[in-house]
């Protein structure tokens, strides 16, 4: 379907199947969208603030530039899709699936990525400020040059993740993993590490002042 710069703000779009739509700059803003599918649908600067795509198909879905504050997309899969640069902001990723996605750029201040799997995801220079990040599993992600300032990552799973560059002052990170995560030239201060797993982790130039690293 071509619904290239569409009105459809307060459309009820619940469940529907809209694989392979293009949507690109179409206007969204209030629309319900949950367990629709997008399945490789283009979205490319279209605006869905505050939409609800609970337990929405958006894999391999390409949402570049998309506006997408305050969207709910609670348990919604987002496996290998593109949002590079989009706008999450305050948005609830609670248990949504964000394995392999491309976040370069994005920002994703105040998000709720509780639970949230990030595996493989390029969070290349995204903006996490004062993200919620509880339980999250960022296994294998690359966070370089992140901004993770005051953001809440206790119990994350950060295995193996790239953290060269990135902002993690007043972070909190107690109890996570970080088994082998190159935290190279990291800002940590005033960080929350206590209880943290740092085995082989890289810590060379990092900035750690002021951080609490009782029992890691």
């Amino acid at each position: 379907a071509n619904l290239k710069g569409a009105n459809l703000t307060n459309a009820n779009l619940t469940n529907a199947d809209l694989r392979g739509a293009n949507l690109t700059n179409a206007d969204l803003r209030g629309a319900n969208l949950a367990g629709a599918n997008l399945k490789g649908a283009d979205l490319t600067g279209a605006d869905l603030i505050d939409d609800d795509l609970t337990g929405a198909s958006l894999r391999g879905t390409r949402l570049r530039g998309a506006h997408m504050t305050g969207a709910g997309l609670r348990g919604a899969d987002l496996a290998n899709a593109d949002l590079r640069s989009a706008n999450l902001s305050g948005a609830d990723l609670t248990n949504a699936n964000l394995r392999s996605a491309d976040l370069r750029d994005a920002n994703l201040a105040s998000a709720n990525l509780t639970d949230a799997d990030l595996r493989g995801a390029n969070l290349t220079d995204a903006n996490l400020t004062d993200a919620d990040l509880r339980g999250a599993n960022l296994a294998g992600a690359d966070l370089a040059g992140a901004d993770l300032t005051g953001a809440d990552l206790a119990g994350a799973d950060l295995t193996g993740a790239d953290l060269v560059g990135a902002n993690l002052t007043n972070a909190n990170l107690a109890s996570a993993n970080l088994r082998g995560a190159d935290l190279a030239g990291a800002d940590l201060r005033s960080a929350n590490l206590s209880g943290a797993d740092l085995t082989n982790a890289n810590l060379r130039s990092a900035d750690l002042r002021d951080a609490n690293l009782k029992g890691a």
